[in-house]
Protein backbone atom coordinates (compact mmCIF):
# COMPACT_ATOMS: atom_id res chain seq x y z
CA UNK A 1 0.00 0.00 0.00
CA UNK A 2 1.24 3.13 -1.03
CA UNK A 3 1.22 6.20 1.65
CA UNK A 4 1.30 9.74 0.76
CA UNK A 5 1.26 10.76 4.58
CA UNK A 6 1.88 8.69 7.68
CA UNK A 7 1.66 10.26 11.32
CA UNK A 8 2.80 7.39 13.13
CA UNK A 9 2.43 8.00 17.24
CA UNK A 10 2.10 11.65 17.36
CA UNK A 11 1.83 12.91 20.58
CA UNK A 12 1.30 16.66 21.23
CA UNK A 13 0.68 18.58 24.74
CA UNK A 14 0.53 21.78 26.22
CA UNK A 15 1.47 21.67 29.61
CA UNK A 16 -0.03 19.08 31.53
CA UNK A 17 -2.64 18.88 28.65
CA UNK A 18 -2.37 15.95 26.42
CA UNK A 19 -4.38 16.94 22.58
CA UNK A 20 -2.86 14.06 20.82
CA UNK A 21 -1.87 10.90 22.76
CA UNK A 22 -0.06 7.97 20.66
CA UNK A 23 -2.47 8.68 17.43
CA UNK A 24 -1.73 7.38 14.09
CA UNK A 25 -3.24 8.32 10.65
CA UNK A 26 -2.06 7.15 7.20
CA UNK A 27 -3.07 9.15 4.11
CA UNK A 28 -3.53 6.76 1.00
CA UNK A 29 -2.73 8.31 -2.67
CA UNK A 30 -5.88 9.72 -4.47
CA UNK A 31 -7.88 9.06 -1.68
CA UNK A 32 -10.24 11.04 0.42
CA UNK A 33 -9.47 10.40 3.98
CA UNK A 34 -12.10 12.05 6.75
CA UNK A 35 -10.68 12.43 10.09
CA UNK A 36 -13.63 12.49 12.32
CA UNK A 37 -14.18 13.54 16.27
CA UNK A 38 -15.85 15.89 18.80
CA UNK A 39 -15.06 19.50 18.77
CA UNK A 40 -11.73 19.37 20.94
CA UNK A 41 -11.18 15.82 19.92
CA UNK A 42 -7.58 16.92 18.97
CA UNK A 43 -8.30 16.73 15.00
CA UNK A 44 -7.01 20.66 14.49
CA UNK A 45 -4.17 19.91 16.55
CA UNK A 46 -2.96 16.55 14.82
CA UNK A 47 -3.14 18.44 11.35
CA UNK A 48 -1.25 21.44 12.46
CA UNK A 49 1.59 18.97 13.71
CA UNK A 50 1.35 17.89 9.85
CA UNK A 51 1.44 21.40 8.68
CA UNK A 52 4.42 22.19 11.15
CA UNK A 53 2.33 25.17 13.00
CA UNK A 54 3.23 22.87 16.10
CA UNK A 55 6.12 20.53 16.78
CA UNK A 56 5.07 16.46 18.31
CA UNK A 57 6.74 15.63 21.41
CA UNK A 58 6.78 12.16 20.16
CA UNK A 59 5.98 10.21 17.02
CA UNK A 60 7.34 9.84 13.20
CA UNK A 61 5.84 11.20 10.16
CA UNK A 62 6.86 10.15 6.50
CA UNK A 63 6.14 11.71 3.39
CA UNK A 64 6.07 9.07 0.35
CA UNK A 65 7.46 7.01 2.70
CA UNK A 66 10.70 9.19 4.22
CA UNK A 67 10.59 10.30 7.66
CA UNK A 68 11.10 14.17 7.82
CA UNK A 69 10.88 16.55 10.19
CA UNK A 70 8.14 19.40 9.33
CA UNK A 71 9.58 22.54 11.40
CA UNK A 72 6.99 25.17 9.98
CA UNK A 73 4.18 25.99 7.53
CA UNK A 74 7.11 26.25 4.42
CA UNK A 75 8.91 23.44 4.78
CA UNK A 76 5.29 21.58 4.67
CA UNK A 77 4.61 23.42 1.70
CA UNK A 78 8.21 22.57 0.25
CA UNK A 79 7.12 18.90 0.90
CA UNK A 80 3.71 19.04 -1.38
CA UNK A 81 1.41 19.66 1.41
CA UNK A 82 -1.22 22.43 1.76
CA UNK A 83 -3.90 23.66 4.39
CA UNK A 84 -7.18 25.01 4.14
CA UNK A 85 -8.30 26.61 7.21
CA UNK A 86 -11.54 26.60 9.06
CA UNK A 87 -11.34 30.21 9.66
CA UNK A 88 -9.33 31.58 5.98
CA UNK A 89 -5.72 33.44 6.17
CA UNK A 90 -7.45 36.20 3.85
CA UNK A 91 -6.45 40.16 3.64
CA UNK A 92 -9.89 41.52 2.69
CA UNK A 93 -8.67 44.55 1.14
CA UNK A 94 -5.94 42.62 -1.27
CA UNK A 95 -7.50 41.04 -4.48
CA UNK A 96 -7.45 37.44 -5.07
CA UNK A 97 -4.25 37.37 -6.95
CA UNK A 98 -2.29 39.43 -4.02
CA UNK A 99 -3.64 36.92 -1.28
CA UNK A 100 -2.37 33.80 -3.36
CA UNK A 101 0.94 34.89 -3.72
CA UNK A 102 1.49 36.38 -0.67
CA UNK A 103 4.95 35.18 0.61
CA UNK A 104 5.70 33.59 -3.09
CA UNK A 105 5.63 36.63 -5.20
CA UNK A 106 6.62 36.13 -8.52
CA UNK A 107 8.95 38.97 -9.87
CA UNK A 108 10.60 40.64 -12.36
CA UNK A 109 13.79 42.61 -12.16
CA UNK A 110 12.19 43.39 -8.32
CA UNK A 111 9.17 44.22 -9.53
CA UNK A 112 5.94 41.76 -8.49
CA UNK A 113 4.71 40.58 -11.66
CA UNK A 114 0.93 40.00 -10.96
CA UNK A 115 0.11 39.65 -14.37
CA UNK A 116 1.73 36.72 -14.52
CA UNK A 117 0.06 35.49 -11.36
CA UNK A 118 -3.24 35.92 -12.44
CA UNK A 119 -2.97 34.46 -15.53
CA UNK A 120 -1.22 31.12 -13.64
CA UNK A 121 -4.48 31.51 -11.00
CA UNK A 122 -6.55 31.47 -13.71
CA UNK A 123 -5.22 28.77 -15.22
CA UNK A 124 -5.67 26.15 -12.18
CA UNK A 125 -9.00 28.18 -11.72
CA UNK A 126 -10.26 26.41 -14.81
CA UNK A 127 -8.23 23.47 -14.49
CA UNK A 128 -10.13 22.47 -11.24
CA UNK A 129 -13.61 23.81 -12.05
CA UNK A 130 -13.43 26.91 -9.08
CA UNK A 131 -14.58 29.66 -11.23
CA UNK A 132 -12.30 32.08 -9.19
CA UNK A 133 -12.02 36.05 -10.62
CA UNK A 134 -8.20 36.77 -10.14
CA UNK A 135 -8.81 40.35 -10.03
CA UNK A 136 -11.36 40.62 -7.56
CA UNK A 137 -11.29 41.60 -3.77
CA UNK A 138 -11.72 39.69 -1.04
CA UNK A 139 -14.21 42.14 0.60
CA UNK A 140 -16.49 41.71 -2.35
CA UNK A 141 -16.85 37.65 -3.07
CA UNK A 142 -18.84 35.53 -0.56
CA UNK A 143 -17.95 32.99 1.74
CA UNK A 144 -17.65 29.94 -0.43
CA UNK A 145 -15.77 31.75 -2.76
CA UNK A 146 -13.10 32.91 -0.62
CA UNK A 147 -12.99 28.90 0.17
CA UNK A 148 -12.24 28.52 -3.07
CA UNK A 149 -9.26 30.91 -2.94
CA UNK A 150 -7.76 29.37 -0.22
CA UNK A 151 -8.14 26.52 -2.34
CA UNK A 152 -6.23 28.00 -5.08
CA UNK A 153 -3.18 29.33 -2.53
CA UNK A 154 -2.61 25.45 -1.69
CA UNK A 155 -2.30 24.46 -5.75
CA UNK A 156 -0.80 27.73 -6.82
CA UNK A 157 2.43 26.78 -4.57
CA UNK A 158 2.12 23.16 -5.68
CA UNK A 159 0.22 20.91 -3.24
CA UNK A 160 -0.45 17.59 -3.77
CA UNK A 161 -1.66 17.16 -0.45
CA UNK A 162 -4.32 19.05 0.70
CA UNK A 163 -5.76 19.18 4.63
CA UNK A 164 -9.63 20.83 4.88
CA UNK A 165 -10.14 22.03 8.36
CA UNK A 166 -14.06 21.71 8.72
CA UNK A 167 -14.56 23.30 5.07
CA UNK A 168 -18.29 23.10 5.43
CA UNK A 169 -18.50 25.05 8.50
CA UNK A 170 -19.63 28.39 7.33
CA UNK A 171 -20.73 27.25 4.05
CA UNK A 172 -24.15 27.36 2.58
CA UNK A 173 -26.13 24.13 1.18
CA UNK A 174 -25.18 24.56 -2.34
CA UNK A 175 -21.43 25.84 -1.79
CA UNK A 176 -21.35 22.49 0.49
CA UNK A 177 -22.46 20.92 -2.64
CA UNK A 178 -20.42 22.50 -5.01
CA UNK A 179 -17.16 21.77 -2.70
CA UNK A 180 -17.67 18.10 -2.56
CA UNK A 181 -17.45 18.35 -6.31
CA UNK A 182 -14.36 20.23 -6.13
CA UNK A 183 -12.52 18.12 -3.45
CA UNK A 184 -13.85 15.18 -5.78
CA UNK A 185 -12.44 17.05 -9.26
CA UNK A 186 -9.38 17.36 -7.14
CA UNK A 187 -8.66 13.90 -6.37
CA UNK A 188 -9.43 12.73 -9.74
CA UNK A 189 -6.56 14.82 -10.70
CA UNK A 190 -4.04 13.07 -8.70
CA UNK A 191 -4.33 14.61 -5.33
CA UNK A 192 -4.77 13.36 -1.56
CA UNK A 193 -6.64 14.91 0.63
CA UNK A 194 -7.33 15.20 4.06
CA UNK A 195 -10.93 16.03 5.28
CA UNK A 196 -11.31 17.22 9.03
CA UNK A 197 -14.88 17.13 9.91
CA UNK A 198 -17.48 16.34 12.56
CA UNK A 199 -20.72 16.14 9.60
CA UNK A 200 -21.39 12.34 9.11
CA UNK A 201 -23.54 13.08 5.99
CA UNK A 202 -20.87 14.45 4.05
CA UNK A 203 -18.40 12.07 5.44
CA UNK A 204 -20.71 9.23 3.97
CA UNK A 205 -21.13 10.94 0.73
CA UNK A 206 -17.64 11.81 0.29
CA UNK A 207 -14.92 10.22 2.07
CA UNK A 208 -12.73 6.81 1.38
CA UNK A 209 -11.64 5.44 4.88
CA UNK A 210 -12.09 7.83 8.44
CA UNK A 211 -9.70 7.75 11.28
CA UNK A 212 -11.80 8.42 13.76
CA UNK A 213 -10.05 10.32 17.45
CA UNK A 214 -12.21 10.70 20.70
CA UNK A 215 -10.11 12.65 23.38
CA UNK A 216 -7.09 13.16 22.01
CA UNK A 217 -6.80 9.45 20.94
CA UNK A 218 -7.08 7.56 17.89
CA UNK A 219 -9.77 5.23 17.53
CA UNK A 220 -8.78 3.47 14.62
CA UNK A 221 -9.71 3.84 10.55
CA UNK A 222 -12.57 2.13 8.99
CA UNK A 223 -13.38 1.72 5.48
CA UNK A 224 -16.63 4.49 4.71
CA UNK A 225 -18.91 1.92 2.63
CA UNK A 226 -18.30 -0.61 5.41
CA UNK A 227 -19.72 1.68 7.94
CA UNK A 228 -22.62 3.97 8.77
CA UNK A 229 -23.43 7.29 10.33
CA UNK A 230 -24.95 5.29 13.82
CA UNK A 231 -21.95 3.35 13.98
CA UNK A 232 -19.21 6.42 13.17
CA UNK A 233 -21.46 8.57 15.85
CA UNK A 234 -20.81 5.78 18.84
CA UNK A 235 -17.14 5.63 17.97
CA UNK A 236 -16.50 9.44 17.58
CA UNK A 237 -18.62 10.46 21.13
CA UNK A 238 -18.27 6.84 22.88
CA UNK A 239 -22.05 6.36 23.20
CA UNK A 240 -24.84 5.55 21.60
CA UNK A 241 -26.12 9.05 19.56
CA UNK A 242 -30.18 10.14 19.27
CA UNK A 243 -30.18 12.12 16.08
CA UNK A 244 -33.43 13.37 15.91
CA UNK A 245 -34.11 15.06 19.61
CA UNK A 246 -37.10 13.50 21.17
CA UNK A 247 -40.27 16.07 22.77
CA UNK A 248 -43.41 16.52 23.74
CA UNK A 249 -46.05 18.69 21.42
CA UNK A 250 -45.52 22.17 22.98
CA UNK A 251 -48.50 24.10 24.51
CA UNK A 252 -47.70 27.49 23.53
CA UNK A 253 -49.41 30.03 25.95
CA UNK A 254 -49.12 33.92 26.05
CA UNK A 255 -46.97 36.10 23.54
CA UNK A 256 -43.64 37.06 24.53
CA UNK A 257 -42.19 38.41 21.32
CA UNK A 258 -43.96 40.43 18.75
CA UNK A 259 -42.07 41.77 16.09
CA UNK A 260 -44.10 44.07 13.83
CA UNK A 261 -44.19 45.88 10.38
CA UNK A 262 -39.64 45.67 11.28
CA UNK A 263 -37.85 47.17 8.66
CA UNK A 264 -33.76 47.17 8.61
CA UNK A 265 -30.98 48.31 6.29
CA UNK A 266 -27.48 46.67 6.10
CA UNK A 267 -24.33 48.53 6.59
CA UNK A 268 -24.50 49.63 2.45
CA UNK A 269 -27.95 51.50 3.73
CA UNK A 270 -30.01 48.41 1.26
CA UNK A 271 -33.26 47.16 3.00
CA UNK A 272 -32.60 43.91 4.22
CA UNK A 273 -35.85 43.45 6.58
CA UNK A 274 -39.27 44.31 4.60
CA UNK A 275 -42.11 45.04 6.70
CA UNK A 276 -41.08 41.79 8.41
CA UNK A 277 -44.26 40.54 10.99
CA UNK A 278 -43.10 37.72 13.81
CA UNK A 279 -44.64 36.32 17.05
CA UNK A 280 -42.94 34.23 19.42
CA UNK A 281 -45.23 32.48 22.51
CA UNK A 282 -44.20 31.18 26.19
CA UNK A 283 -43.60 27.37 25.77
CA UNK A 284 -42.72 27.56 22.03
CA UNK A 285 -39.96 27.50 20.10
CA UNK A 286 -40.16 29.07 16.61
CA UNK A 287 -37.49 28.42 14.03
CA UNK A 288 -36.97 30.74 10.78
CA UNK A 289 -35.86 29.06 7.96
CA UNK A 290 -34.52 30.89 5.05
CA UNK A 291 -31.31 30.91 2.77
CA UNK A 292 -28.77 32.66 4.56
CA UNK A 293 -28.46 36.97 2.97
CA UNK A 294 -32.22 36.88 3.37
CA UNK A 295 -32.48 39.41 6.36
CA UNK A 296 -31.89 36.58 8.96
CA UNK A 297 -28.17 38.53 10.33
CA UNK A 298 -30.10 41.92 10.68
CA UNK A 299 -33.60 40.75 11.88
CA UNK A 300 -31.51 39.31 14.95
CA UNK A 301 -29.37 41.97 15.10
CA UNK A 302 -32.39 44.60 15.31
CA UNK A 303 -33.96 42.67 18.11
CA UNK A 304 -31.31 42.44 20.25
CA UNK A 305 -29.90 46.15 20.38
CA UNK A 306 -27.02 45.78 17.82
CA UNK A 307 -28.54 47.53 14.94
CA UNK A 308 -30.88 50.13 14.47
CA UNK A 309 -34.67 49.63 13.22
CA UNK A 310 -35.35 51.97 10.24
CA UNK A 311 -39.06 51.44 10.93
CA UNK A 312 -41.32 48.90 12.29
CA UNK A 313 -41.33 47.79 16.19
CA UNK A 314 -40.32 45.17 18.38
CA UNK A 315 -41.85 44.01 21.92
CA UNK A 316 -41.03 41.59 24.58
CA UNK A 317 -44.11 41.20 26.60
CA UNK A 318 -45.61 44.62 25.57
CA UNK A 319 -43.00 46.23 26.53
CA UNK A 320 -41.27 48.21 23.21
CA UNK A 321 -37.72 47.33 22.77
CA UNK A 322 -37.22 48.82 19.73
CA UNK A 323 -34.86 51.81 20.36
CA UNK A 324 -33.14 50.21 23.50
CA UNK A 325 -29.43 49.16 23.86
CA UNK A 326 -28.31 45.68 23.85
CA UNK A 327 -27.80 45.66 27.52
CA UNK A 328 -31.24 47.24 28.41
CA UNK A 329 -32.59 44.87 26.33
CA UNK A 330 -30.93 42.05 27.59
CA UNK A 331 -31.78 42.99 31.12
CA UNK A 332 -35.49 43.54 29.95
CA UNK A 333 -35.80 39.58 29.57
CA UNK A 334 -33.53 38.02 26.50
CA UNK A 335 -30.64 35.98 26.02
CA UNK A 336 -29.40 35.99 22.88
CA UNK A 337 -26.71 33.12 21.38
CA UNK A 338 -25.17 34.75 18.45
CA UNK A 339 -24.80 33.36 15.12
CA UNK A 340 -20.55 34.74 14.97
CA UNK A 341 -19.67 33.43 18.53
CA UNK A 342 -16.31 34.95 17.83
CA UNK A 343 -17.57 38.47 16.80
CA UNK A 344 -20.51 38.86 19.46
CA UNK A 345 -20.35 36.18 21.81
CA UNK A 346 -16.76 35.83 23.34
CA UNK A 347 -13.71 38.10 24.02
CA UNK A 348 -11.51 35.63 23.20
CA UNK A 349 -8.15 36.91 24.98
CA UNK A 350 -10.41 36.90 28.01
CA UNK A 351 -10.63 33.80 30.17
CA UNK A 352 -13.43 31.44 29.84
CA UNK A 353 -14.42 31.94 32.89
CA UNK A 354 -14.58 35.86 32.82
CA UNK A 355 -16.40 35.49 29.43
CA UNK A 356 -19.21 32.95 31.02
CA UNK A 357 -19.42 36.15 33.48
CA UNK A 358 -19.93 39.02 30.88
CA UNK A 359 -23.67 38.95 31.55
CA UNK A 360 -23.43 39.29 35.25
CA UNK A 361 -20.43 40.68 37.12
CA UNK A 362 -22.16 43.85 37.51
CA UNK A 363 -24.99 41.98 39.48
CA UNK A 364 -24.82 40.30 43.22
CA UNK A 365 -23.04 38.51 44.16
CA UNK A 366 -20.51 38.56 41.68
CA UNK A 367 -20.23 42.61 41.71
CA UNK A 368 -20.70 44.29 45.72
CA UNK A 369 -20.94 47.89 45.84
CA UNK A 370 -18.97 48.01 41.66
CA UNK A 371 -15.97 45.63 43.05
CA UNK A 372 -16.03 42.26 41.47
CA UNK A 373 -15.27 39.76 43.57
CA UNK A 374 -13.16 37.56 41.72
CA UNK A 375 -14.02 34.07 44.11
CA UNK A 376 -17.63 34.34 43.25
CA UNK A 377 -16.71 35.15 39.35
CA UNK A 378 -15.08 31.57 39.34
CA UNK A 379 -17.51 29.88 41.62
CA UNK A 380 -20.00 31.07 39.00
CA UNK A 381 -17.92 30.40 36.19
CA UNK A 382 -17.18 26.43 37.48
CA UNK A 383 -20.51 25.78 37.79
CA UNK A 384 -21.66 26.79 34.69
CA UNK A 385 -18.42 24.68 32.97
CA UNK A 386 -19.93 21.56 35.04
CA UNK A 387 -23.43 22.04 33.91
CA UNK A 388 -22.92 22.27 30.09
CA UNK A 389 -20.26 20.16 29.62
CA UNK A 390 -17.56 22.77 28.63
CA UNK A 391 -14.32 20.78 28.58
CA UNK A 392 -11.44 23.26 29.42
CA UNK A 393 -8.22 22.93 30.81
CA UNK A 394 -9.29 25.38 33.48
CA UNK A 395 -11.12 28.45 34.19
CA UNK A 396 -8.44 30.42 33.46
CA UNK A 397 -7.68 29.08 30.13
CA UNK A 398 -8.44 32.23 27.58
CA UNK A 399 -11.45 31.50 25.20
CA UNK A 400 -9.48 30.82 21.84
CA UNK A 401 -8.18 27.98 23.14
CA UNK A 402 -11.34 26.19 23.21
CA UNK A 403 -12.67 24.61 20.89
CA UNK A 404 -15.35 25.90 18.83
CA UNK A 405 -18.07 23.23 20.42
CA UNK A 406 -16.96 24.13 23.89
CA UNK A 407 -16.80 27.79 23.28
CA UNK A 408 -20.57 27.87 22.37
CA UNK A 409 -21.45 25.52 25.35
CA UNK A 410 -19.78 28.41 27.83
CA UNK A 411 -22.23 30.61 26.06
CA UNK A 412 -25.48 28.96 26.28
CA UNK A 413 -24.48 28.22 29.55
CA UNK A 414 -23.86 31.88 30.13
CA UNK A 415 -27.24 33.29 28.09
CA UNK A 416 -29.60 29.61 29.86
CA UNK A 417 -27.85 30.81 33.19
CA UNK A 418 -30.02 34.19 33.65
CA UNK A 419 -33.22 32.53 33.13
CA UNK A 420 -34.55 34.68 30.20
CA UNK A 421 -38.06 35.06 28.97
CA UNK A 422 -37.09 34.89 25.24
CA UNK A 423 -33.74 32.56 24.42
CA UNK A 424 -32.52 33.73 20.71
CA UNK A 425 -30.41 31.13 19.04
CA UNK A 426 -28.99 32.36 15.95
CA UNK A 427 -26.99 29.15 14.27
CA UNK A 428 -26.50 27.51 17.61
CA UNK A 429 -25.00 24.14 15.92
CA UNK A 430 -22.96 25.77 13.41
CA UNK A 431 -19.86 24.00 13.11
CA UNK A 432 -20.69 21.55 16.18
CA UNK A 433 -20.51 17.47 16.20
CA UNK A 434 -23.37 15.21 17.01
CA UNK A 435 -22.64 14.79 20.53
CA UNK A 436 -22.70 18.84 21.23
CA UNK A 437 -26.07 19.36 18.52
CA UNK A 438 -27.62 17.18 20.38
CA UNK A 439 -26.95 18.45 23.97
CA UNK A 440 -27.93 21.82 22.42
CA UNK A 441 -30.89 20.62 21.22
CA UNK A 442 -31.92 18.98 24.83
CA UNK A 443 -31.12 22.69 26.29
CA UNK A 444 -33.65 24.24 23.77
CA UNK A 445 -36.29 21.92 24.26
CA UNK A 446 -35.92 22.18 27.92
CA UNK A 447 -36.53 25.74 27.73
CA UNK A 448 -39.16 26.20 25.64
CA UNK A 449 -40.40 23.17 28.46
CA UNK A 450 -39.89 25.68 31.70
CA UNK A 451 -42.51 28.11 29.29
CA UNK A 452 -40.18 29.93 27.68
CA UNK A 453 -40.10 31.81 24.32
CA UNK A 454 -37.08 30.77 21.76
CA UNK A 455 -36.29 31.67 18.30
CA UNK A 456 -34.07 29.52 16.36
CA UNK A 457 -32.36 30.80 13.28
CA UNK A 458 -30.45 27.84 11.05
CA UNK A 459 -29.67 27.19 7.96
CA UNK A 460 -29.81 23.21 8.06
CA UNK A 461 -32.91 21.98 6.94
CA UNK A 462 -33.16 18.99 9.72
CA UNK A 463 -32.48 20.91 12.71
CA UNK A 464 -35.24 23.66 11.92
CA UNK A 465 -37.81 20.57 11.16
CA UNK A 466 -36.39 18.78 14.47
CA UNK A 467 -36.46 21.27 17.29
CA UNK A 468 -39.09 23.76 15.90
CA UNK A 469 -42.84 24.15 17.25
CA UNK A 470 -43.35 26.45 14.31
CA UNK A 471 -41.79 27.54 11.31
CA UNK A 472 -41.67 30.50 9.98
CA UNK A 473 -40.28 31.18 6.34
CA UNK A 474 -37.86 34.36 5.48
CA UNK A 475 -37.61 35.36 1.93
CA UNK A 476 -36.20 38.64 0.85
CA UNK A 477 -36.33 39.82 4.14
CA UNK A 478 -39.94 39.08 4.60
CA UNK A 479 -42.15 36.56 6.88
CA UNK A 480 -43.64 34.39 3.57
CA UNK A 481 -45.60 31.65 5.41
CA UNK A 482 -46.01 30.06 8.89
CA UNK A 483 -45.89 26.54 8.97
CA UNK A 484 -46.25 23.30 11.38
CA UNK A 485 -43.06 20.76 10.91
CA UNK A 486 -45.68 18.22 11.08
CA UNK A 487 -47.37 18.84 8.02
CA UNK A 488 -44.54 19.66 5.96
CA UNK A 489 -41.73 18.30 4.17
CA UNK A 490 -37.99 19.73 3.48
CA UNK A 491 -39.06 19.53 0.03
CA UNK A 492 -41.61 21.94 0.44
CA UNK A 493 -39.77 23.96 3.03
CA UNK A 494 -37.30 24.33 0.01
CA UNK A 495 -39.55 25.77 -2.42
CA UNK A 496 -40.69 28.20 0.14
CA UNK A 497 -37.19 29.47 0.58
CA UNK A 498 -37.10 29.93 -2.74
CA UNK A 499 -39.99 32.87 -3.13
CA UNK A 500 -42.65 30.32 -4.02
CA UNK A 501 -45.80 29.90 -2.34
CA UNK A 502 -47.43 26.65 -1.77
CA UNK A 503 -50.45 26.78 0.22
CA UNK A 504 -54.13 26.44 -0.88
CA UNK A 505 -56.88 26.63 1.69
CA UNK A 506 -57.03 23.15 2.35
CA UNK A 507 -53.10 22.93 2.86
CA UNK A 508 -53.67 25.86 5.26
CA UNK A 509 -56.51 24.32 6.74
CA UNK A 510 -54.46 21.19 6.93
CA UNK A 511 -51.44 22.72 8.79
CA UNK A 512 -53.69 24.57 11.56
Amino acid sequence: MEYVIEMLGIRKQFGDFVANDNVTLQLEKGEIHALLGENGAGKSTLMNVLFGLYQPEAGDIKVKGESVRITDPNKANQLGIGMVHQHFMLVEKFTVTENIILGSEPTKMGLINIRKAAKKIQELSIQYGLDVDPYAKIQDISVGMQQRVEILKTLYRGADILIFDEPTASLTPQEIIELIQIMKRLVAEGKSIILITHKLKEIMEVSDRVTIIRKGQGIGTVTTSETNPDELAEMMVGRQVIFKTEKTVGIPKEEVLRVENLTVKDNRGIERVKNLNLSVRAGEIVGIAGIDGNGQSELIEAITGLRKATGGSVTLKGKDITSMKPRGITEAGTGHIPQDRHKHGLVLDFSIGHNIALQSYYHKPISKNGIIDYKEVNSFASKIIDEFDVRTPGIHTEARALSGGNQQKAIIGREISRDPDLLIAALPTRGLDVGAIEFIHRRLIEQRDKGKAVLLISFELDEVMNVSDTIAVIHDGSIIDTVNPQNTTEQKLGLLMAGQTLHTKQDKAGDE
